[in-house]
């Protein structure tokens, strides 16, 4: 590389977007911040912006951009909803890391591949809302490189391999806090209980979705559309080591698995670096202290989630984006504590029955049943 490679971070203050600052302060040689964007985060978003020296900046929170403005009066701030879609587009980042939450990243994601740079995903509800639309605007081989733990496992895995080769993928997944309960006991956990994963620190959503199963049933609709396999052949097996972060079966009964520590900032990195290999700052497994290696069946009835988002890819056209919005406002209900856990799955099905799915042919269209479907989810609750 002639020149440290150029990035904008949308979702710089979440989990993700915090790692992310983290790699490329490891590799100040190598990763230059161009651009920043986040939600309503003010005063960590002007930290992150005077560390890194970024003068390029958006803010979805268009309430809060003078007080942004006051704290960073050198730079350039964009606001509003769709700040930081304007943002992928209009700077000179070479990648771009998409880590914003939920369904409100598939408009930087399009705009990203439109503008023909590479992005960096890490908002699998991209692909979850608009699976065929976003893939449809891939303009070359590796235009998408994943972050997802599990996805970046299965890319890596791919790597050389031929398409018709590849016989399932298989998705690990810890089983999050409350692996081992039936459906009885979970009615009245409580959204601290949900936040507590057993392996991995994430942001909010993602957590609630992991106790729920939920974000499982979204990564196979996401590897479904990213690799190109069908949904079918993708099979999902509870792993609560969290060692294996996915596997690739071939047609002669090989099965390759990726095997790591938990730490993002190696699927993170991976995306950034790749196809090259940088030294990590984390710790190795110690496969001799690890032991063993465990999987077992997901539960389908204490973990409903799981089984109406598949059922959702199953359907396609708008439904796993009426899937993905009502899930989105009730766990933010139960994480305001306006909702009880056994209200994820009984408002994502009310919300789903109620649909009738068709293929989207445009942005506009999946905005508009998303739209809808949170009014319906919000009367639903």
């Amino acid at each position: 590389m002639t020149h440290p490679l150029r990035i904008a971070v949308l979702g710089s203050t979440g989990s993700i977007g915090r790692q992310t600052l983290d790699v490329a302060a490891s590799h100040p040689e190598r990763v230059r911040v161009v651009a920043l964007a986040a939600h309503s985060n003010v005063p960590l978003l002007a930290q992150q912006a005077r560390t890194h020296h970024v003068t390029q900046i958006a803010l979805a929170d268009a309430s809060r951009a003078g007080s942004l403005a006051g704290l960073v009066p050198e730079a350039t701030i964009y606001s509003g909803d769709d700040a930081a879609a304007e943002l992928a587009a209009l700077t000179d980042a070479e990648v771009v890391v998409n880590a914003l939450v939920g369904a409100a990243g598939l408009r930087s994601t399009v705009t990203c591949l439109d503008a023909g740079k590479r992005l960096a995903l890490a908002n699998k509800e991209s692909l979850v809302t608009g699976g065929t639309l976003v893939m449809s605007r891939v303009r070359f081989a590796g235009q998408i490189i994943p972050v997802d733990s599990e996805h970046s496992a299965i890319f890596q895995c791919l790597s050389g391999e031929p398409h018709s080769a590849v016989r399932r993928i298989w998705l690990t997944a810890s089983g999050g806090p409350f692996r081992g309960r039936c459906r009885d006991d979970l009615a009245d956990v409580t959204a601290e209980e949900a936040l507590r994963h057993p392996r991995w620190t994430m942001g909010p959503k993602i957590t609630v979705d992991s106790a729920t199963l939920m974000n499982k049933g979204l990564e196979a609709i996401e590897a479904h559309h990213l690799f190109d396999v069908p949904l079918g052949r993708i099979k999902i097996v509870i792993h609560p080591q969290s060692c294996v972060h996915s596997m690739v079966e071939y047609v002669d009964g090989t099965v390759k698995a990726h095997l790591g520590p938990t730490d993002m900032r190696i699927p993170i990195q991976y995306a950034l670096s790749h196809p090259e290999r940088w030294t990590a700052p984390v710790e190795p497994v110690d496969f001799a202290t690890l032991g063993h290696l465990d999987f077992e069946e997901p539960d389908m009835d204490a973990f409903p989630c799981l089984a109406l988002a598949l059922e959702a890819g199953r359907i396609g056209g708008t439904m796993p984006a009426v899937m993905n919005a009502a899930n989105e406002v009730v766990v933010a209900a139960f994480l305001s504590g306006s909702a009880r856990f056994c209200d994820i799955p009984r408002v994502v099905e009310a919300v789903m029955e109620a649909h009738d799915p068709f293929e989207p042919s445009s942005l506009s269209d999946i905005e508009a049943v998303d739209h809808a479907a949170r009014e319906l989810a919000r009367h639903a609750l």
